[in-house]
């Protein structure tokens, strides 16, 4: 069947095809999502089934979305759209938070990073022998993820939020997403560096450097950042003009996203920051004013362009790559990795009459952030060719998957177990 795109677009540039495949793409997330919503599961898996359908019904013979696979505009909105997504991350993390996290949480966030990180390289270097070194690496990076968001509804749903389980599991997340941060950080920036023309063995050097660039940023994000954001909030208050709050924040985070992309690393870890930023305490007197809570006034923007992320995605599953026992193979092997790796982290509990093995699978789901590395890896590229080919890519989206839905039921297993 022809496309109809670029039919479309022949009437008013690329524009309309970005238009078109806006609208095509919120709408498949919405539905997705509700899907996903009825049955018990997070949104997000459906945005990205919705995506894995429109890259595929080629297979089917129909052609119309396959322009939106390959969209440059969409493609810009999908990242400012991950930006946007780490920036509300940071938002929902404190940095007394951070700070306040006990001995427990901190080894468990530390031991829950290390050990898929070490496991995901191992998986990696055995199947795909023949690839780059830093593509093991970045492999590894990914399974260090985890999205506690979905732990986090889980508790709440079974009334859990106040055990010490869930206090371990919401204060490792906070460093996991740190720890996280730095490693997709120090993975980008060595194949950044291997791009431009870098070695192409592993070299300690410019690693630690890379690692010393992305602490000092973050530190100097915080401190600095800070320092900036609330004179720059002092200047506003004497505004007339509505949004400026709004105005402010995005710029925040637009312009540490920048300034973490020149440096060399991954935007996104600038974004998280200015996220990390922000407090609400710092808009108190704007919403004396009626001015909404800062979370109010971004989710409108993440409401729209984080979908579109998840959407796009799906469009580069190749579900024909699942033809392939080599793919399948590597799609089990990393989802036992990225389960046993987590539990390893249950090692880290200190505290007496805590549930391991709860921690460790609160621990378990990658989410929207182990889509996040795994698009990264996509889209980084070394002599032409991507990081992620469309096999890792489509194993990796199935490592996420599994992993995010396998983690609501066993944790209402393990609760209830200990409960009765």
């Amino acid at each position: 069947m022809t496309a109809a795109i670029p039919e479309l677009a022949s009437h008013g540039g690329d524009v309309v095809q970005v238009l078109f495949g806006a609208v095509v793409i919120l709408l498949a997330a919405k539905l997705g999502g509700e899907l996903m919503e009825r049955l018990g599961q997070p949104a997000v898996l459906g945005e990205l089934g919705a995506g894995i359908l429109l890259g595929n019904l080629a297979i089917a013979g129909i052609g119309w979305f396959e322009p939106i696979r390959h969209s440059s505009g969409l493609q810009l909105m999908a990242e400012i759209g991950v930006v946007l997504l780490l920036f509300e991350v940071g938002l929902e993390s404190h940095l007394d938070q951070l700070l306040a996290v006990g001995w427990s949480a901190a080894l468990v966030a530390n031991i829950g990073v290390i050990a898929p990180f070490v496991m995901g390289y191992a998986v990696s270097a055995f199947f795909m022998p023949g690839s780059a070194w830093y593509v093991h690496l970045f492999a590894g990076a990914t399974l260090t993820a985890t999205s506690v968001g979905i732990t986090a509804r889980v508790l709440q749903d079974l009334k859990q939020m106040a055990t010490k389980e869930a206090r371990i599991i919401l204060g490792a997340a906070v460093v996991d997403d740190v720890l996280g941060l730095v490693i997709l950080a120090v993975a980008s920036g060595v194949v950044a560096s291997v791009a431009n023309g870098g070695a192409a063995v592993l070299e300690w050097m410019p690693v630690l450097t890379i690692i010393a660039k992305a602490a000092a940023f973050l530190v100097g994000a915080i401190v600095i950042g800070r320092h900036i954001h609330i004179n720059a909030l002092r200047l506003a208050r004497s505004f007339r003009v509505p949004g400026m709050t709004l105005v402010l924040a995005v710029c925040f985070c637009f312009g540490l996203a920048a300034l973490s992309g020149w440096l060399g690393l991954a935007p996104i870890v600038g974004a998280f920051a200015a996220g990390l930023v922000l407090e609400d305490d710092d808009y108190a007197e704007f919403v004396k004013r009626g001015v909404q809570p800062i979370h109010d006034l971004v989710r409108p923007l993440s409401t729209i362009f984080v979908p579109m992320f998840f959407v796009m995605m799906g469009l580069k599953v190749n579900l024909r790559a699942f033809a392939s026992m080599e793919v399948l193979g590597l799609a089990a092997a990393l989802t036992a990795v990225a389960v046993i790796g987590k539990q390893a982290c249950a090692l880290g509990v200190l505290d007496k009459g805590v549930s391991r093995i709860t921690v460790g699978i609160g621990m378990i789901p990658r989410g929207e952030v182990g889509l996040i590395f795994a698009g990264m890896g996509a889209s980084l590229t070394v002599a032409g060719k991507p990081v992620f080919d469309s096999g890792l890519v489509s194993a990796m989206i199935v490592m996420v998957f599994l992993t995010t839905v396998m983690t609501p039921p066993l944790l209402k297993w393990v609760f209830r177990r200990t409960i009765t």
